[in-house]
């Protein structure tokens, strides 16, 4: 029996059981406690992972003395562990929604501007038709995004691949840029400057994504390519609710995507700031798995969002 055979996990005998075992492992590193959140003997959950070594020919797990700790090998198998009970959960709710009347489930992730109007319009669109297909959204950045697209707990993302990301496990179809705009409340010392300066704009506190988001690394740019020294307060947070109730409630600056800042930034509470420049973030689109086919709910769901792509841009 070898790995590269197509019926290798007959040979190796491998049972959900071990893709159960490998999730306890990882979340307490301790074959004691793993077995005991199986509800199995520790002595049987050792026979089970020593036995599947034994086939394998190989360790999956390094014996350390706080505990067990997945080396290259079971790094896969814990990744892949993931991906296939996430979908045996997601199987169970499709087929527990087609028994009592519903179409199935949807699970959608997307960064923030395309969330707050090209998604919705799209549900709005397909609950005309299938008013019980059950969706459900999750709104995060794309390095959040995508690792779970890959482990199957979304069906398709609205995002953008991070880099260092395999493409080719990837189906992209652009959908546009985000233009991006600086965020003060109403009563703000430069709501009033005409230009304010990205000079007089760094003497004031930011609420900006943590470093490594592809917004932050957008505004980190601009400071460096300006010359201009960063802020020294800035408060770290994905969360735009956080971000926009430290403008409302400070002399706090942000920057959003100009689309979401014209539906929730209210003019009596914020002011969107001109700047001399217009600023941008690589483009984003549709998402998902090469090898991974839709369901029937997922695939009617992404046909609105291609419409909608289409219509837009007549």
């Amino acid at each position: 029996m070898g790995i590269r055979d197509d019926d290798w996990f007959l040979g190796a005998r491998l049972k959900l059981r071990h893709f159960q075992l490998f999730l306890a492992i990882d979340e307490h590193r301790n074959l004691h406690r793993a077995a005991r959140a199986l509800g199995i003997s520790q002595p049987a959950a050792s026979k089970l992972l020593g036995d599947l070594e034994a086939h394998l020919g190989l360790r999956l797990f390094d014996r350390k003395p706080r505990g067990l700790v997945p080396n290259w090998y079971g790094e896969v198998m814990i990744r892949q562990a993931h991906s296939l009970l996430s979908t045996l959960r997601h199987t169970g709710e499709e087929l527990d929604a087609l028994g009592r009347g519903h179409l199935g489930t949807v699970a959608v992730g997307t960064v923030m501007a395309p969330a707050v109007t090209l998604l919705t319009s799209a549900i709005e669109r397909i609950h005309r038709d299938r008013p019980t297909l059950k969706i459900s959204v999750e709104v995060d950045v794309s390095k959040a995004l995508v690792p779970r697209l890959l482990e199957g707990e979304l069906d398709f993302a609205i995002t953008r691949i991070p880099a260092g990301s395999d493409i080719e496990h990837f189906v992209f179809e652009e959908i546009g840029e985000e233009e991006l705009c600086f965020i003060c409340r109403e009563g703000h010392p430069l709501a009033q400057v005409a230009a304010p300066a990205l000079l007089d704009m760094a003497a004031f506190p930011w609420a900006l994504q943590p470093p490594g988001a592809l917004m932050r690394q957008r505004v980190d740019a601009l400071f460096l390519n300006h010359q201009v020294a960063p802020p020294r307060q800035v408060v770290d947070t994905a969360d735009l609710l956080v971000s926009l109730a430290l403008v409302s409630k400070s002399d706090t600056l942000t920057v959003i995507t100009r689309e979401t800042a014209d539906l929730l930034c209210a003019p009596q509470r914020f002011r969107q700031l001109p700047f001399h420049e217009t600023l941008r973030v690589q483009p984003y689109g549709l998402v998902s798995l090469r090898n991974r086919r839709l369901s029937p709910g997922a695939a009617a769901l992404m046909s609105e969002l291609r419409a909608l792509m289409i219509e837009d841009s007549v």
